[in-house]
């Protein structure tokens, strides 16, 4: 078993979230003694986003000046927890997003903080792989919003059963139209509306992806089977397009919605701990072999 007091999770979340709706995750990780983390993102932070009284937000109110939070800051969130777990506590990181977390962790997986290039350094610590949790894992080169929509395309003209949108259209911020069905519809009706009432909203995604960290990492994917928000299908198209290119994720499948973090919450701790164990030989090795690589079946399809 790979010893949990030296492995932490970071988690970034999804979009119109707050760490809060992630904190049982946190804790059931915690209690396998695995430290977790999920810091709040900078782009679906209220205080950043100019909406007036945060208990009271108005999403038509007109940008922030000098613009809203871009997905680089929420980046920069995630690579600062990474440096101080990794350069000053030698921690081995298992880097995790959901839904367009997914991106978030992808970019924030940089070379220096992986641990086969710490190894080879003779440093302790680093990112031994990547687990997305019904995440967008999105080709190289292409941002969240050019790789999910057509070309010219205007939402605020062609609605979206799920997204709404306010005064400023797609150059303003967007949030979730009926979380409780798309999203929550799998958790209990009362806890579904305490959450409900604290997502937030967000500006679009844009920035492209520069990272290739798909092929320089393990990756497993968990497909959320009954998720209304990012139908199981696309979810497997886009494993799809990576493994084209010669990426190899283990894939687990959850009998959830898009939030498994709520209603799947053990299963998903197992899973994760299970592929974390699975990178073991990182653990032991002072420079890396084809170990690990025997350890991690390729595209594995495992049921719940």
């Amino acid at each position: 078993m790979l010893a949990n007091k030296n492995l932490a999770v970071v988690l970034s979340h999804g979009s119109y979230h707050t760490p809060e709706p992630y904190k049982p995750l946190l804790k059931a990780l915690q209690s396998h003694g695995i430290e977790s983390y999920c810091p709040q993102r900078p782009t679906c932070d209220l205080i950043r986003l100019n909406v007036g009284d945060i208990d009271n937000p108005d999403f038509n109110r007109e940008p922030p000046v000098g613009g809203y939070p871009s997905d680089t800051e929420d980046v920069d969130v995630t690579i600062r927890l990474l440096d101080r777990l990794i350069n000053n506590e030698n921690k081995l990181v298992l880097l995790a997003g959901h839904s367009s977390g997914g991106w978030v962790a992808t970019q924030a997986a940089v070379p220096e903080l992986q641990i086969k290039s710490r190894q080879a350094q003779g440093k302790a610590g680093g990112i031994i792989g990547l687990f997305y949790i019904g995440a967008f894992i999105i080709p190289l080169g292409e941002s969240l919003t050019s790789f999910v929509t057509p070309k010219d395309a205007d939402f605020t003209q062609r609605p979206v059963p799920h997204l709404q949108f306010f005064k400023y259209g797609m150059d303003g911020l967007w949030r979730l139209k009926d979380p409780q069905h798309f999203m929550l519809h799998d958790i209990d009706p009362e806890e579904a509306e305490i959450h409900t009432a604290k997502l937030t909203a967000a500006p679009t995604m844009t920035v492209s992806l520069t990272n290739d960290a798909y092929l320089a990492l393990p990756c497993a994917f968990l497909i959320t089977e009954n998720d209304r928000l990012l139908p199981k299908e696309y979810q497997e198209h886009m494993i799809a397009l990576q493994t084209e290119r010669g990426t190899q994720f283990t894939v687990y499948r959850a009998p959830s919605g898009h939030s498994p973090h709520l209603s799947w919450t053990a299963g998903l701790v197992e899973k994760m701990e299970e592929f974390a164990n699975a990178l073991k030989p990182w653990t032991s090795h002072s420079t890396l072999t084809s170990e690990w690589r025997s350890n991690i079946e390729p595209n594995r399809w495992v049921a719940s």
